[in-house]
């Protein structure tokens, strides 16, 4: 089963996501960005759903940083912000792909698995 790694700050979201993920993935929590950086510095995962605006490093910054230690690790903004210039933003800080909340459960998992390669989920 891939492993993932949600950077979620909010536990309402955060909880939205365990639902959305449970059957199909297994899944750590970073509540900021440091601790995702720190987090993939130490384990292994399969990909990062990176929640953008978030305290002590925001998720555009942590998207470089883990990009600069794990360049192949696909991650997938969350964000609220859903202009074209916030999407751009994700793209440019080394986002492989981009999600608007609220999330829907179904294109949440077509995302994932399509960043991954998968054919089912």
């Amino acid at each position: 089963m891939k492993k993932l790694l949600v950077a979620e700050d909010n536990d309402s979201n955060y909880i939205l996501m365990t639902y959305i993920l449970k059957k199909a993935y297994q899944y750590e929590r970073a509540k900021n960005g440091l601790e995702a950086v720190e987090m993939v510095e130490k384990g292994e995962y399969d990909l990062v759903l990176m929640d953008i605006k978030m305290p002590v490093m925001n998720g555009l910054e942590a998207t470089k940083r883990i990009k600069e230690i794990r360049p192949e690790l696909p991650i997938i903004a969350v964000t609220a912000n859903a202009f074209d210039s916030d999407r751009q933003a994700a793209f440019d800080a080394g986002c492989d792909d981009f999600l608007s909340k609220p999330i829907s459960s179904d294109v949440c998992l077509e995302t994932i698995a399509r960043v991954l390669g998968e054919k089912d989920v």
